[in-house]
């Protein structure tokens, strides 16, 4: 199987260096330092049982590459828009484009008979070009749950977990997502054909919008974040007014609140995506993960006061540090 990677950091590198471990012919479409890293030392991987290097291909230019059967989206939604402008030559009528991001997708209103469906979201897609670039027909969508990093260019260090969680767009279990979980589970990854993508979706931003802004604004770890009864009751309100939207867009959440905290918590001291790009001066995923919830609340009707306090206060964080877009 041919197989591009659009964003070969900590999940996208992992996900393309083991399946180029399982055989498939991957390229790696890169810039800069990472495709110098990659032309030069292959993919690595740093896991408990050492450094493991892995041989593929790596162009600058799609083109190079032509058409694959397989796209991996795994850029940082702040990268959507020029990743899209540039992976037309990579895309066939056949290709699949499996999207593996954090936050609401650009497709998620535009497949299948869903709730709202037809809506293009202004915060995430305001003039249609993702959904031309990368049609809802061929996206097949992925949640991650796993944690890996990548401290330099080329280098990615697992961490935790192993799961990914894919699934048709318009929902129910399809050949095609069960050849591609079959296709990850022999690439080692954990794996699970969802007949429900769009609620798996839902649930993990759920539990991720307000850890992740919150604790870029403060600088402080997950637990320190849930340790202070004054900022888990906000998160637990925001997280409230998500489930309510969740309920109206056919993504209902079954568990409390405070029992997804307790879940988190477990987790430990660690740095969200959204602190470690802060820290680093990376743009900021404030859209994918706030903005987009907010949104749909106001298309929905739900009053979203935490919300949207929350959006205001990580968009002028972002704005003050050259991490978000002004006004």
């Amino acid at each position: 199987m041919k197989v591009a990677v659009v964003g070969f950091g900590a999940i996208g590198g992992l996900i393309g260096a083991r399946l180029a471990q399982a055989g498939c012919e991957v390229t790696a479409v890169a810039r800069g330092e990472t495709l110098e890293a990659l032309r030069r030392h292959g993919a690595r991987v740093q896991t408990e049982q050492g450094l493991a290097q892995v041989a593929l291909r790596a162009e600058q230019d799609p083109a190079a590459a032509g058409v694959q059967d397989l796209v991996i989206i795994a850029v940082k939604a702040t990268g959507l828009a020029d990743a899209a402008a540039r992976i037309g030559p990579l895309i066939g009528p056949d290709t699949l484009i499996l999207t593996a991001m954090n936050g609401v997708p650009w497709w998620f209103f535009a497949a299948g008979d869903v709730p709202y469906a037809g809506t293009r979201l202004a915060s995430l897609d305001p003039d249609g070009a993702l959904l031309r670039a990368m049609p809802a027909r061929q996206v097949i969508g992925c949640v991650v749950h796993l944690s890996s990093s990548c401290p330099e260019p080329g280098l990615v260090r697992l961490g935790f977990g192993n799961r990914l969680i894919m699934g048709e767009p318009a929902g129910g279990v399809s050949p095609r997502v069960e050849r591609l979980a079959a296709l990850l589970a022999q690439a080692g990854f954990d794996t699970e054909a969802s007949a429900d993508i769009r609620t798996d979706i839902w649930y993990k931003l759920w539990g991720n919008m307000t850890m992740n802004p919150v604790s870029a604004i403060t600088g402080a770890t997950a637990d320190r974040v849930l340790d202070d009864p004054l900022v888990r009751e906000f998160c637990l309100a925001a997280m409230q007014e998500a489930a309510a939207i969740g309920e109206r867009i056919g993504c209902p959440i079954t568990q409390s609140g405070a029992d997804r905290i307790e879940v988190t918590r477990k987790l430990g001291a660690f740095k969200t995506s959204m602190l470690q790009d802060a820290e680093a001066g990376k743009a900021m995923e404030i859209d994918a993960l706030v903005a987009s919830v907010h949104e749909i609340g106001r298309l929905v009707g739900v009053p979203t006061p935490a919300i949207g306090s929350l959006l205001g206060l990580v968009r002028l964080f972002g704005r003050t540090r050259g991490l978000y877009p002004q006004a």
